[in-house]
């Protein structure tokens, strides 16, 4: 809420000094609460790592999941990368320009204080079990509309709507009521399987598997996935583009 405020005042006195000043800073926002090119740049990353040695693509893989990494084989780095990759789709860019539609700059703000929050301290560990509560319940909160939407853009932009069932069926198979949805939007779309159990502050975490698919995952894959995360961005600028012009 504070975030929200102190965004929206802002504007409201850059407008007061100079109208196009506040343009200029709504665009500047805009500009840094979007994570598509980074996320995608760091997934390449990590399939240029894995294809060099295990150890490598391990570091690497870890720049970008909070699970642990030691002991991940080639087709669990992989895996991992294309699954989060699906994820901050949603996180890092759909569910952004979603709140942007809705409440403008100081709504897209108050999104990533609510994304970070939970990033930061909604866990299920000792230390933040209790405390991190509300920021990921708020989280989950803020992104059950959006989850949906980027799952319905994968499909749509890789012609693969008729697969909404595969989504209806693994979406709400994830612990989360949210990140499962863009995942099984990517398996439906690679014919593959995500999930399985992993390492998480020390502890085994069994994620249900997503997907009915298991084979070895390709450069290809990782391709395909980026393709349809930069046309379902693309989708998703012309909507919001849509959406203010008849707003306003």
């Amino acid at each position: 809420a504070g975030t929200y405020l102190l965004c929206e005042r802002i504007l409201a006195l850059a407008g007061n000094l100079y109208p196009s000043f506040a343009s200029v800073l709504v665009g500047i926002g805009v500009f840094y609460c979007l994570a598509g090119k980074t996320l995608i740049k760091e997934v390449k990353a990590v399939f240029e790592a894995v294809d060099r040695s295990t150890e490598e693509g391990r570091r690497q893989v870890g720049r970008i999941v909070g699970r642990d990494t030691s002991r991940l084989s080639p087709q669990e780095i992989r895996a991992a990368a294309l699954e989060t990759l699906a994820e901050n789709l949603s996180d890092g860019v759909i569910a952004p320009m979603f709140w942007f539609a809705l409440l403008g700059l100081p709504g897209m703000m108050a999104y990533k204080m609510v994304n970070t929050l939970d990033s930061m301290i909604g866990y299920k560990n000792e230390r933040y079990f209790e405390f991190g509560q509300i920021a990921a319940r708020l989280d989950d909160l803020a992104n059950y509309i959006p989850a949906r939407l980027t799952a319905w853009l994968m499909l749509a932009v890789s012609g693969n709507l008729n697969k909404m069932d595969l989504v209806k069926r693994f979406g709400p198979a994830h612990a989360s009521p949210n990140s499962g949805y863009p995942e099984a939007a990517l398996a439906a779309i690679l014919n593959c399987r995500f999930g399985g159990t992993h390492d998480y502050f020390g502890k085994p975490v069994e994620k249900p598997y997503i997907g009915t698919n298991e084979r070895t995952f390709t450069t290809e894959d990782m391709l395909i996935a980026i393709k349809t995360n930069g046309n379902a961005e693309l989708a998703m600028g012309l909507i919001v583009c849509l959406a203010s012009m008849i707003i306003h």
